[in-house]
């Protein structure tokens, strides 16, 4: 259980822990390990005359070898040098789970690996994306600075309805893709669902456009000169065929600005553009540039329509530093300014994203509601200090006003009033004549603040609110292997020992008699068997021949064979 020997992973939010797996290293199979080894070799033969020079330099930093699959526990030993972790997940996790992951310098790795038969890309994550595409580059401390900084943004922003119909969509569709026995109907199917659903003309949530800004550059940047670009987005440096394919010119590059928020992608295809920054400094001048119109940074009525709208648990921040938590459900309005915001269901108050005492949602379990606005017949709120027992009437200048006896006030460590409770207390909106609070509803704590300067979503304290159970609506589909499988897997395993020298090469004789008698089609094994074997041997001819005959029979396979036959012969 790897899990258990991850000192970082102990460290991290309890919200996250549920998303993240033991990698089970023992289930990869030997032609889990060939595939690997595959795309790796190409990558360290091709990428370094297009690939941005950390890229190289980083496979080294970040103890990733082309001949083995990493385990995430080797790899955080490493990258704790460079001050990130890693942690086996499994598939498509949610966007705002993945960004937070992120801003704890995490690297979140899909554990499972592609099928030989979708060895040049996956849409499905995988550990030749996560750990080979992303976590070199992660050695380059201007990217790395980018990666933890997007989490930070990212994980701050607003998803709607139709964002999390999307990512069940393609995450079903992911799933489907790396099933062996998956029929082609059902791809087919969710391939439809995925395209509708990326075609619906919505308005772009907070979410969708920086999941954008996250495509168009971590997943699938170009950096550099837009007329000869360098490769540094993982997506394309996982993918043997669309890192090739990305640099023709049918592929339109485009200079890197805030608009490729609004460019939205299609996973099920090889991409029609890419964007090209300057560099990686030009990453962080964008999204700071992006940040600066969301609902975290701006806050005001736009921000809370935002948290009213997500439906979902989200935290209003006043000026003074109260933090509200809960599910927003309507606010009241005077003269084009907001003056009184509700809540409905638990709510939980915190200060610098503590939970204040006595005031979590066993507390506030039905709803809150709290004033916002200047209070008009006091000099000073902190003043009141000294009222305690006494009856108090204040009016804001929207018209609100607040009648009934103080019971206790709180202050922050500066002494600035924060809290007032009310007990036999009325709220009443002037303006419109109608009664917000009644005296028979218990105290009402008055939260002091005159306006919202940010909204986000998530509690601002994440153990205020009970965390829900990951049940994705589609379950990642397991291999199942029957005879005939587990005998080609053994036979990649002897090729395996004769090339580690822990068995002799004779060995091979009967690895070829039954690869030609049942398992013709296996390209790969067959070129490994090439690339260790002397080129007059019966061995290698015997191989190399039936490559010959499977590019003739199947000509997808002939760039795959050709690229291979370059590194052996």
């Amino acid at each position: 259980m790897e899990k258990r020997f991850n000192d970082h992973v102990k460290h991290l939010p309890k919200h996250l822990l549920q998303y993240t797996i033991d990698q089970d290293y023992n289930h990869y199979t030997f032609q889990d390990q060939a595939v690997w080894r595959y795309v790796m070799r190409q990558n360290i033969s091709y990428l370094p005359s297009v690939c941005h020079g950390s890229y190289i330099d980083g496979l080294t930093k970040t103890g990733l070898s082309s001949e083995n699959i990493p385990s995430m526990y080797g790899m955080t030993r490493i990258l704790k040098n460079i001050g990130w972790y890693a942690v086996a997940v499994d598939g498509f996790i949610p966007p705002t789970v993945f960004m937070e992951f992120q801003a704890h310098n995490v690297l979140v790795i899909a554990a499972d690996i592609r099928q030989v038969s979708h060895i040049g890309y996956t849409p499905a994550p995988d550990i030749l994306h996560e750990a080979a595409g992303h976590a070199p580059i992660i050695a380059n401390k201007s990217y790395s600075d980018y990666l933890k900084k997007f989490g930070e943004i990212g994980s701050k922003a607003f998803s709607s309805a139709h964002d999390m119909e999307l990512f069940d969509a393609i995450r079903e569709l992911s799933i489907l893709k790396e099933a062996p026995q998956s029929t082609d109907k059902d791809i087919k199917k969710a391939e439809k669902k995925v395209q509708k659903l990326q075609s619906k003309a919505n308005k772009l949530s907070e979410m969708a456009k920086i999941r954008n800004l996250h495509w168009w550059t971590v997943e699938y940047g170009l950096i550099g000169d837009v007329e000869n670009p360098k490769i540094y987005g993982a997506g394309l440096l996982s993918s043997i065929s669309e890192s090739v394919n990305c640099l023709n010119k049918s592929v339109k590059k485009i200079k890197y600005d805030i608009n490729a928020a609004n460019f939205n992608f299609d996973i099920t295809k090889e991409q029609p553009q890419l964007f090209v920054a300057r560099d990686f400094n030009h990453l962080n001048d964008v999204l700071e540039e992006f940040s600066q119109s969301m609902a975290f940074i701006k806050g005001g009525k736009d921000s809370l329509l935002l948290a009213i709208e997500s439906k979902s648990i989200s935290t209003c921040e006043l000026e003074s530093g109260i933090q509200i938590s809960g599910v927003f459900h309507d606010f009241i309005e005077i003269d084009s300014r907001i003056c009184y915001v509700r809540t409905s269901g638990p709510t939980a108050l915190s200060l610098n994203n503590k939970q204040i005492k006595n005031h979590g949602i066993s507390h506030h379990s039905e709803g809150f509601g709290f004033p916002l606005g200047k209070i008009t017949n006091i000099t000073s709120i902190d003043s009141l200090k000294t009222k305690i027992g006494e009856d108090i009437s204040l009016v804001y200048d929207s018209g609100i006003s607040i009648t009934g006896r103080l019971i206790n006030s709180l202050f922050d460590k500066q002494g600035k009033t924060i809290i007032l409770t009310f007990s036999e207390c009325t709220v009443f909106d002037n303006v419109h004549d109608k009664q917000l609070f009644d005296p028979s509803w218990g105290v009402f704590d008055l939260v002091i603040g005159q306006e919202i300067k940010s909204s986000y979503p998530n509690a601002a304290d994440r153990s205020s609110f009970p965390d829900d159970l990951v049940e994705f609506s589609s379950k990642t589909i397991k291999p199942k292997y029957n005879n005939e499988d587990l005998k080609l897997h053994k036979l990649y395993g002897v090729v395996r020992q004769v090339r580690e020298n822990k068995k002799t090469l004779s060995e091979l004789k009967g690895v070829l008699d039954e690869l030609m008698k049942s398992y013709r089609d296996e390209w790969l094994i067959f070129l490994e068997i090439c690339e260790m074997t002397e080129k007059k041997s019966k061995f290698h001819q015997t191989a190399f021949a039936n490559l010959l005959y499977l590019k003739e029979k199947n000509p997808m396979l002939i760039k795959l064979i050709d690229d291979g036959l370059k590194l052996v012969l």
